[in-house]
């Protein structure tokens, strides 16, 4: 068996990789039209970050994991291709700001359509809206020679900084296809692959519309429980309630549970709003405004908390943040990862700059052109620096936001940072990570969210 994957990045690569290092007899090719970003994945620094990434890369690079830029050799030798390309919202015209921008899916589908000349099974690992197989299945049916193609759905349920365990030990794997005896075969091909390391009953065999629509609504349900308790953070701020113990006083409901209960400045990432905005989209799309509305309501309380966390520093600097040093520790969207995508930090670092401030930052993994390209654009201003560690974001800083939960944060020297910062001293935790007691002893100002 030969795999393709069309998309050499956060989901196409660890994806490929966990294929190769499991299954050692299946050849596992990945390509991209990026030249650079494969020359990355070729090199001794990936162009992704993930815990124990790099070695499992390492192990099967060569062998019977091949990265490359010859897209069209990888469509004809491949007996599955998977679609693993990005999925941008619309920045233009009808759904803007809401519809998921499916031009690199379609022209995806068109090349497969021109240089298959065997038949093949494509498999939509990109997040988008159900019913797009329909497309891919037309785009294909009227561009090939009589090729025959069937289409699945398997989404991935990846968490950025986790990916190799969710590979290694997923929930579940969802296969959609059609139900037919060719879409069933098919189904069961791919199946045969992951079930090479995962159990046959945690394996999902659905409708493709079911598959499709799961991905969006998965994430959907995961961003509500966030901006849910976020809202309640703010709410605990006002009448003198934790809401950390709120959150695990709730969370002890085994009809809730724990998980996504834990209050922050807010969600990031390219999942969670690009999926829940698609949702609304659809909603709208087949007459059911309420239910839109209701989705939308999620995205609108993770903007607001973005902005009240920016708001509050404001505040507690005697309303004025102009020309004072804002330490900004982490810049990615959460821990373990160097993605940016819709990262918290990125708005309140924004927020600050628009008061006048001098913000500095650090993050261990992310790249500091990333991070100005993250907040400026084309712009230049240079009230933003960019600096490579925490100790010097600190030094002469009014005050620290932590904005991702790094671990090193937690064992920073917070005596020696005190020390050679601006009195008074205030340090946001917008991860609540910190020791907030012990700060207070050091003289520190503390302030996290929901306390």
């Amino acid at each position: 068996m030969k795999i393709c994957c069309i998309g050499a990045g956060y989901v196409g690569g660890p994806t490929m990789a966990m294929i190769a290092y499991k299954a050692h007899d299946i050849e596992v090719k990945v390509v991209d039209l990026n030249e650079e970003r494969i020359a990355a994945w070729n090199s001794d620094t990936l162009p992704i970050y993930e815990p124990r990434l790099d070695e499992i890369v390492k192990e099967r690079r060569g062998k019977n994991l091949i990265f490359s830029s010859d897209v069209h050799e990888g469509i004809r030798a491949a007996d599955i291709i998977f679609v693993a390309v990005n999925t941008p919202t619309k920045t233009y015209g009808v759904g803007a700001g809401r519809a998921a921008d499916l031009r690199f899916i379609e022209s995806v589908a068109r090349t497969i359509a021109e240089v298959a000349t065997t038949p093949k099974i494509i498999v939509e690992k990109s997040t988008i809206p159900v019913k797009t197989a329909e497309t891919i299945k037309q785009i294909l049916a009227e561009n090939s020679d009589g090729v025959e193609f069937q289409v699945l759905s398997n989404p991935e349920f990846l968490a950025e900084g986790t990916a190799v365990e969710d590979l290694l030990a997923p929930d579940r794997v969802l296969i959609g296809g059609e139900l037919t005896d060719g879409g069933q075969k098919a189904i069961e091909t791919l199946a045969s692959v992951y079930g090479r390391w995962v159990p046959d009953e945690q394996i999902i065999r659905t409708n493709l519309w079911s598959s499709e629509l799961s991905k969006l609504v998965a994430n959907a349900f995961l961003a509500q429980r966030i901006s849910s308790i976020n809202s309640i953070s703010a709410l605990c701020e006002a009448t003198g309630a934790n809401v950390d113990e709120v959150a695990n006083a709730i969370g002890k409901d085994s009809r809730i549970g724990p998980k996504f209960l834990k209050a922050s400045v807010g969600f990031g990432g390219s999942c969670f709003q690009k999926d829940i905005l698609n949702l609304v989209y659809l909603c709208d799309h087949f007459g059911l405004p309420e239910v839109a509305a209701y989705w939308e309501g999620v995205v609108k309380m993770n903007d607001w908390q973005k902005h009240r966390f920016a708001a509050k520093i404001v505040g507690s600097l005697f309303n004025t943040v102009a020309d004072k040093k804002i330490a900004v520790l982490g810049f990615a969207f959460k821990k373990d990862t160097n993605d940016t995508r819709e990262s918290a930090a990125i708005s309140v670092c924004r927020d600050l700059l628009a008061e006048q401030a001098a913000v500095t930052v650090y993050d261990p993994k992310v790249p500091a052109d990333e991070i100005r390209k993250d907040v400026l654009g084309d712009e230049k201003n240079d009230h933003l620096s960019v600096v490579e560690s925490a100790y010097a974001a600190s030094e002469g800083a009014h005050a620290i936001a932590i904005l991702t939960e790094w671990d090193e944060f937690k064992d920073l020297d917070f005596e020696k940072i005190y020390g050679s910062m601006s009195k008074p001293a205030f340090i946001f935790d917008g991860r609540n990570i910190l020791d907030h007691a012990k700060l207070v002893d050091i003289g520190f100002r503390v302030s996290g969210i929901g306390r």
